[in-house]
């Protein structure tokens, strides 16, 4: 990820009601939430705001979203995400830590599905 991108997804992400919104379609997973049901979430959020945050996020490659009959379905872009972590963690330890290296590697691959013992590589 690039400097600038970064700076685009970190700045969307520096406000309480997107943070809330990200880590609420992090546990979502996949399958994602509905502007309705995360309007609902963050009860003190009008409808109006909520869709502003969400264009934010969605202008950011943070989330983006599916039309479902009359819903639109908000999902985490998990590759975008996984990236602008390895932005943030790529030169720890001098670009030598072999556990940061691990993380990367790993949160790369996912995809937002859990998995069992017998799908991990």
């Amino acid at each position: 990820m690039e400097q600038t991108r970064a700076l685009i997804a970190l700045s969307a992400l520096a406000h309480e009601s997107r943070l809330r919104i990200i880590r609420m379609l992090v546990v979502a997973g996949a399958g994602g939430m509905s502007a309705g049901d995360i309007a609902a979430a963050l009860d003190a959020s009008s409808p109006s705001r909520v869709s502003f945050h969400l264009k934010e996020l969605e202008h950011a490659g943070l989330i983006s979203g599916r039309r479902e009959g009359k819903s639109v379905i908000y999902s985490a872009c998990w590759t975008d995400l996984a990236d602008l972590v390895a932005f943030l963690m790529h030169d720890c330890c001098q670009g030598h830590c072999h556990y940061c290296d691990q993380a990367i590697e790993l949160f790369s691959k996912c995809t937002g599905m859990p998995t069992g013992p017998e799908n991990n590589a």
